[in-house]
């Protein structure tokens, strides 16, 4: 029978102890800010996880570069779409992994958590975390689906911001007003938003211009090909490779590609029309006047100085310098529930 050298023993002591799971959290994410210490202290009691903290997204190249090390079966990003999409675009734009990085999980811990939720994770962080480092024991290929991404350029840039979920036209506007008028109410999130949805509905049927209410949305040139494009005011412009959205359930619509934009004019009737959609099961390629839906594999936006908001991100776009959308390659992503 043979036995083991010393040597060996080690390494196979040394793999047994490798960091199965690799959890990236960002302090100053909304959710962290209370349960952070919770997961710390879960993190101390299970050595099979590598814990590295982050003060500023700018570290997490950094930090990426040291989770390479200890090479572990998946990553687990701790903060909201914002944290993510900085972690998307570290991992996109770097050479941290040998091969191919490991397959990335969302604990969501922001005002913003899409890309959690679309990856079926809610909820308790600690809960949610137990059962990622359950699935990190076993055979994860079953809980494995390869997601598209979006590369945003602006001003010709070569390296693309990365993200999952952009919001244009009114609902940028939206956000950043939600952003910066409702959130230092310290108001609890759900509130938050119902009185930005409130403030919303207002101004565009009363038609009252107010600097307490969003801002009417600026003129967009939006292009899904060399031909096609359409103009006009949009109460609300989406481009997404998620699944879920927050009013459509599924969606079908014109044209092939891995970016799905919808865009709703500026009209009550319009605006109207898609929340009835949206309740009653999404669109589902329906045409329907004043709501636009098409899949393209790259998208460019031009407006007069007009914010849009990948993941948390603003840019602008302005004329003669559009942004630009096209598809990044695909990474593995951890779903927890279909």
């Amino acid at each position: 029978m043979p036995v083991a050298t010393p040597s060996a023993a080690a390494e196979c002591r040394r793999l047994a102890s490798r960091p199965r799971v690799a959890l990236l959290s960002n302090p100053r994410s909304t959710g962290n800010i209370a349960k952070l210490s919770r997961i710390r202290s879960y993190c101390a009691e299970h050595p099979d996880i590598f814990h590295y903290e982050v003060e500023h997204v700018d570290q997490i190249g950094d930090a990426l570069t040291s989770i390479a090390r200890v090479r572990p079966k998946m990553l687990v990003i701790n903060g909201g779409d914002g944290t993510v999409q900085a972690a998307l675009t570290a991992i996109h734009n770097g050479n941290h992994f040998e091969g191919s990085p490991p397959p990335v999980a969302v604990i969501p811990s922001g005002k913003t958590n899409l890309i959690a939720l679309d990856l079926g994770v809610h909820g308790d962080p600690i809960v949610a975390l137990e059962r990622l480092v359950e699935l990190a024991q076993g055979d994860l290929g079953k809980h494995l689906v390869a997601k598209e991404l979006i590369a945003l350029r602006e001003d010709g840039s070569e390296r693309p911001v990365i993200g999952m979920f952009l919001g244009g036209a009114g609902l940028a506007d939206t956000m950043l007003y939600c952003r910066n008028k409702i959130y230092p109410l310290g108001l609890p999130n759900a509130v938050s938003h119902g009185l930005t949805a409130i403030a919303v509905l207002f101004r565009l049927l009363s038609g009252i211009k107010a600097s307490f209410l969003p801002p009417k949305a600026s003129m967009l040139q939006v292009s899904t090909g060399s031909t096609h494009s359409i103009t006009g005011r949009f109460t609300l412009l989406i481009v997404t490779t998620l699944e879920k959205l927050l009013l459509s359930g599924e969606m079908g619509g014109e044209g092939r590609g891995p970016l799905k934009l919808v865009a709703i004019e500026e009209r009550p009737s319009s605006v109207l029309r898609a929340l009835i959609a949206g309740m009653t099961g999404g669109y589902k390629g329906r045409k329907m006047r004043g709501i636009h839906f098409e899949e393209a594999d790259e998208i460019t936006i031009e407006g007069d100085s007009s914010n849009v908001i990948l993941d948390g991100e603003t840019f602008r776009a302005n004329r003669g310098s559009p942004i630009s959308l096209r598809s990044a390659r695909p990474l593995s992503f951890v779903r927890l529930a279909a």
